[in-house]
């Protein structure tokens, strides 16, 4: 199998802005004033911060990761990307995902180890998740696929606020009966070749409905061999990596004396690009998982009450470069290029979503205008962005080499799906699920281009087509990942008041 030798991905300015300031610094073409002006933006607050020693000399983070004699593009790409997303996309995705639509997921959380004998689950009482009782989720949710798209079986005027909080049907409320029909076809559609995840069977018995909100991210103390056992498989078993190759820092692996992972990262860049793209991806999730543990760590656990808040030691010895022999600063690129990979995804798929007739339906019109509002003005940002990620260097050689790397791809991710399946802790593996879930629909989205350009207007479409339980994972996913570089910014704080 011969891969791609195209050269890593790099962002850049899309061709419509390059262009000649004229004297007042005006560029001439109009158009693109929002994305001079964030650029500017992102230029003045870059020299502030540094005029101000916002990186401590001793640990820097993403705005220092680039050395002083570095190209100050570069610099100025990590500031763009920084600026955007805390000032422009954070405050949006937040919104957004705690709108009904997108705050409940049905998740099987019951679904065995499918690689070794079950741990057990863990006992820590922060571990577990709870979903609302099935005597509470409305007919309208347990009656099936179809019911789920009309208003009769979603409105119910007897709801108690739980039943409310589970009232969310899918992405259309009213519906002729040829578009019926084409969701009937959908649902007896086996799409299994598109998808990057293993979804979870939504009729199973097992599958709970889960509040995401009364159920947040945060480090509930699990950890150790359990845990490792989990990454490890992840990087060890599905990266593409031969088991003599060693990767930096690996708890489970025999002791390397000195070694730094120089000769880690040199078989690295002998592989393809789309198995290098594959490890960015892994580690920037692991990395943006990270994060979160640390920014909701558990400081202290009081009489009934528990005390969450950010932990900096934690965070040091996951992301210093003194503490972790450099691989901190790489740990956080990969957040940042995961981060552009599910930013273009959400631009490539925003037709779907903007066509007149898809009503993100939960039963209520006034809240389901509203959310729609919201997630159209997150794509009107999202096409601003300046610095969008290319995929079409990716799976570009050879067809059948191409065809044949793209599905081991595929398979590769859609195996790391179902290690979430081995995650010990209950809440771990909720949110584990639903970030791998995102980024594997992210995944589907980039390579599905032809069938999204092909869309019809005033009609579903069976060449493409997004369950509510995608929709969900992927912006939450990305959600995540927004979350994770605006904590940049507070642990920077923190760091600069513990000098």
């Amino acid at each position: 199998m011969v891969c791609s030798n195209s050269s890593a991905p790099q962002t850049r300015l899309p061709a419509q802005t390059h262009g000649k300031f004229t004297r007042g610094g005006r560029f001439k073409s109009g158009q693109n004033d929002r994305r001079v002006k964030m650029l500017r933006h992102s230029s003045l607050l870059y020299h502030a911060w540094r005029s101000a020693d916002y990186c401590t000399q001793r640990f820097s983070l993403s705005l220092c990761f680039v050395s002083r004699s570095a190209a100050s593009w570069a610099t100025a790409s990590v500031i763009t990307k920084h600026v955007f997303n805390n000032f422009k996309i954070y405050p949006r995705i937040k919104a957004l995902t705690e709108r009904r639509l997108l705050q409940i997921l049905q998740v099987n959380l019951k679904r065995p180890c499918p690689f070794w004998p079950d741990d057990g689950h863990c006992s820590i009482k922060d571990c577990h998740v709870e979903p609302c009782p099935e005597s509470k989720i409305p007919v309208g949710i347990k009656s099936g696929n179809y019911n789920k798209y009309s208003q009769a079986a979603n409105t119910m005027s007897d709801m108690t606020e739980c039943e409310q909080a589970k009232e969310l049907g899918a992405i259309n409320s009213t519906l002729s009966n040829q578009s019926k029909e084409a969701f009937a076809d959908w649902a007896r559609h086996d799409d299994a070749q598109d998808h990057f995840c293993e979804l979870d069977d939504e009729t199973s018995p097992d599958a709970e409905y889960v509040d995401l909100l009364l159920n947040p991210e945060r480090f509930t103390g699990y950890k150790g061999p359990s845990a490792w056992r989990v990454w490890n498989s992840i990087y060890e078993e599905n990266c593409f990596k031969p088991r003599s190759v060693y990767r930096p820092l690996n708890p489970l692996a025999p002791s390397r004396g000195d070694d730094d992972g120089e000769g880690f990262y040199k078989w690295l860049e002998g592989l393809c690009l789309e198995k290098r793209v594959f490890y960015r991806l892994i580690s920037g999730l692991h990395s943006s998982i990270n994060i979160h543990l640390c920014a909701e760590y558990l400081l202290d656990e009081g009489w009934g009450r528990s005390v969450w808040g950010p932990n900096i030691q934690e965070f040091r010895q996951r992301f210093d470069p003194a503490e972790t022999k450099g691989e901190g600063t790489r740990r956080l690129k990969n957040l940042y290029f995961l981060y552009l990979i599910e930013l273009r995804a959400l631009y490539k798929v925003a037709p779907y979503f903007e066509r007149a007739f898809v009503n993100l339906y939960t039963g209520n019109t006034q809240e389901d205008g509203a959310t729609k509002d919201l997630l159209l003005q997150l794509f009107n940002e999202i096409k601003a962005f300046p610095m969008h990620f290319d995929e079409k260097s990716m799976f570009a050689g050879h067809k059948m080499e191409a065809k044949t790397l793209k599905e081991e791809f595929r398979l590769h991710f859609k195996n790391i799906s179902r290690i979430m399946d081995c995650v010990g802790c209950s809440k771990c593996r909720l949110w584990g699920k639903l970030q791998t879930q995102g980024l594997g629909t992210a995944l589907k989205i980039l390579f599905s281009e032809k069938e999204i350009k092909n869309l019809p207007e005033h009609s579903p479409s069976k060449g493409f087509q997004l369950t509510r339980q995608e929709i969900v994972a992927l912006m939450n996913g990305f959600g995540r990942l927004s979350t994770s570089i605006h904590q940049l910014h507070n642990f920077r704080l923190l760091l600069k008041e513990n000098r």
